[in-house]
């Protein structure tokens, strides 16, 4: 048996946070706004994740309204609701994602993001597809007010 998620998330892009993407730090001058460090990447994955073992949202595990998520580390929260997957008896197929930014370049960093997230999905870099692309300078995105992620997740039975 097969079940399929799939996730979106999207911050808005501020000076003075670090650049969190894919569990990873890239330099650029400015960051994503969250209650958590807004990796809007793992984000996406992980309501992927939950979607397709049908518990809820990453917002319904880890209110923006809890003190205790304030500044989380989302390598912590994917962590978290990956132990819900396998406890729910799956493993990963795949998973394949793609992050809207218009700057920074996000190529030089995507071969260490899928290494950062198969780890943590505990699966081979061959399973995790990451990709970039500009939004060619339209809306928020090519305004360079916020990034955007979308993420479409295969379990397997295991």
């Amino acid at each position: 048996m097969i079940r399929i998620g799939q996730g979106y998330d999207v911050h808005q892009m501020v000076e003075g946070r670090p650049f969190i993407l894919g569990g990873i730090t890239i330099p650029h001058e400015k960051g994503l706004l969250g209650h958590s460090d807004a990796d809007v990447l793992l984000h996406t994955i992980t309501d992927a994740a939950l979607g397709a073992i049908g518990a809820g949202d990453l917002g319904k595990h880890f209110p923006d309204t809890d003190e205790a998520y304030k500044d989380a580390d989302s390598k912590q929260l994917l962590k978290h609701v990956w132990e819900l997957v396998k406890k729910s008896g799956y493993t990963l197929g795949n998973v394949d994602c793609t992050v809207m930014a218009q700057k920074p370049k996000l190529a030089p960093y995507i071969d260490e993001m899928r290494t950062k997230i198969a780890e943590l999905l505990e699966t081979e870099v061959a399973n995790v597809g990451v990709k970039a692309t500009t939004t060619e300078k339209l809306g928020f995105v090519g305004r360079e007010e916020g990034v955007a992620a979308q993420a479409v997740i295969l379990l397997v039975k295991a």
